[in-house]
């Protein structure tokens, strides 16, 4: 007998096996914190490396919150990191007394970068549910393009920012908090208001939603717009972490993001998942990247490493997927 089958001898075994497979981040992020302490002690040395360890997160988090609410919606945003980055260029070159100079109060660089961001955002949903163009390739085009508008804007980095608009990003406790608190908020959204439900019955069947007075076309634009301003959000923790924007700030962050979702039980295919599970998808990736910095291994062995991680995310995906499309065939036929 399986350890499926054994579980599902009692009546109350699909609904365990379901549980866990909704909540498997957790017991695997507390295997990696063990494995870690045993490998890579040092991770852990003190109060200052584990608060380094959350605060290097968090870029990564809001990019992760990002894709989330993308992918429950039953779509995808491969153009977040880009967003992040290009808004953060836009929005320090715009501040920058050496360069353009528009302005320089920092609660207004935040409401820009934001404001940039979403904007970005709205493009991408009005373009895929009024013109009906694929995601893929609409987030596809958008990476592309503020890619090379981010380096156009400026191939150099740009570092003379205000320190109360940095400030924001390069204080851990500041930083963490608000990752937190936000993370907080959507999920409370998610799971108790009209909206929240409704992303996930968009997610679930585009059609049905529509059918039960849903407009689709509208909350495909709320979502990305959702997208663009946690990407934004982004953006600006980056820019304060390294008190700097560079051409390289966000480059290359789609995909762990991705991965974090995916560890963190979001479906591929929308209407499943839970936002705490991005969480512990976030704090998981975070850890593996400071064990693997703190292991002297190097920047291509990283690479490797992280493509390893995207990898295991897509087979623990199709593993859950099969074991859940096997318990509720099963359910169904009795």
């Amino acid at each position: 007998m399986s350890v499926i089958d054994s579980f599902r001898a009692d009546r109350g075994g699909d609904d365990i096996v379901l549980a866990l497979l909704d909540n498997m981040i957790w017991p695997i992020l507390a295997i990696t914190i063990i494995g870690t302490l045993v490998l890579v002690p040092q991770t852990f040395n003190n109060v200052r490396s584990v608060e380094l360890l959350l605060h290097s997160s968090v870029g990564l988090g809001f990019l992760v919150l990002a894709e989330s609410v993308c992918l429950i919606s039953g779509h995808f945003d491969l153009s977040i990191g880009s967003i992040a980055g290009f808004s953060a260029m836009f929005t320090a070159l715009a501040l920058s007394p050496s360069n353009w100079a528009l302005f320089s109060s920092p609660a207004l660089g935040v409401l820009t970068i934001l404001a940039v961001a979403m904007l970005i955002g709205a493009a991408n949903g009005i373009m895929i549910s009024k013109l009906g163009i694929n995601p893929f390739l609409q987030t596809l085009a958008f990476l592309i393009i503020f890619e090379g508008a981010k380096i156009a804007l400026s191939s150099l980095p740009v570092s003379d920012l205000p320190e109360g608009y940095t400030t924001i990003g390069s204080t851990p406790e500041i930083a963490v908090g608000a990752l937190l608190a936000t993370f907080l908020i959507v999920a409370f959204v998610m799971k108790n208001t009209p909206f929240g439900q409704a992303i996930y019955a968009l997610g679930s069947e585009e059609e049905s939603a529509r059918a039960v007075g849903i407009n689709t076309d509208r909350m495909i634009i709320a979502v990305y717009c959702l997208s663009g301003l946690f990407s934004g959000a982004a953006g600006l923790m980056l820019t304060g972490y390294t008190t700097t924007v560079s051409p390289e700030t966000a480059s290359g962050m789609v995909f762990p993001a991705f991965a974090a979702s995916v560890i963190g039980g979001i479906s591929l295919f929308g209407g499943r998942g839970k936002v705490s599970g991005a969480l512990g998808g976030v704090l998981l990736l975070g850890l593996v990247q400071s064990a693997l910095n703190l292991s002297g291994i190097g920047v291509a062995q990283i690479q490797a490493v992280n493509g390893i991680i995207l990898l295991i995310a897509i087979v623990l995906y199709n593993t859950r997927s099969n074991i859940r499309s096997r318990i509720l065939t099963a359910e169904a036929s009795q």
